[in-house]
């Protein structure tokens, strides 16, 4: 089994488009299977991601393309293996109405920007293009408005910047 891989931080602006909108309490595990979960290795996991949505997924998206949620997004169990297979399609960022508890924490620990952004889920569609500048939760629309989010705190910022929250710790255990 592979290990997985190691994504560096977001851009301080995030441009793209949206790869896909999923409704209200979605769970993570069904962007590769639940038959899937217990695998991190991304050359398998991409031939798994979204197939039960949409078979060309993996072939369209593009680095720098977000997802985006409706309300409670990632409930369930918080596996990390589909948004292993998602960041290694190049996914950088994760736009919901809010975020259920546990997929947030673990993301959030993993470096993935996860901005809460009221309206989001009915403002856009697939393919459509979005700004995100991550650290203010600023989503600039195609037609060029805004919405608002609610910004990161500062540590979450950090983790975010240094790639994950072990990468944080281990930098700032190496300061001491």
């Amino acid at each position: 089994m592979s290990a997985a891989r190691d994504y560096p931080p977001p851009p301080d602006l995030i441009s793209g488009r949206v790869a896909w909108v999923f409704g209200d309490d979605f769970d993570i595990d069904l962007v590769i299977g639940v038959e899937n979960i217990k695998s991190y290795d991304a050359e398998f996991l991409r031939g798994k991601v979204m197939q039960a949505y949409d078979p060309t997924f993996a072939d369209r998206v593009r680095p720098g393309d977000v997802i985006v949620g409706g309300r409670n997004f990632g409930y369930g169990h918080p596996h990390y293996p589909p948004m292993v297979a998602l960041r290694d399609l190049g996914i950088a960022a994760v736009l919901a109405e809010s975020f259920s508890p546990g997929f947030w924490r673990g993301e959030t620990y993993n470096g993935m920007p996860l901005l809460a952004v009221p309206g989001i889920s009915t403002a856009v569609t697939t393919g459509d293009a979005v700004s995100v500048d991550w650290r203010t939760a600023a989503v600039t629309l195609a037609d060029g408005s805004p919405l608002h989010g609610t910004p990161p705190s500062d540590r979450v910022v950090r983790v975010i910047e240094a790639g994950g929250s072990l990468k944080l710790l281990l930098a700032e255990h190496s300061r001491v």
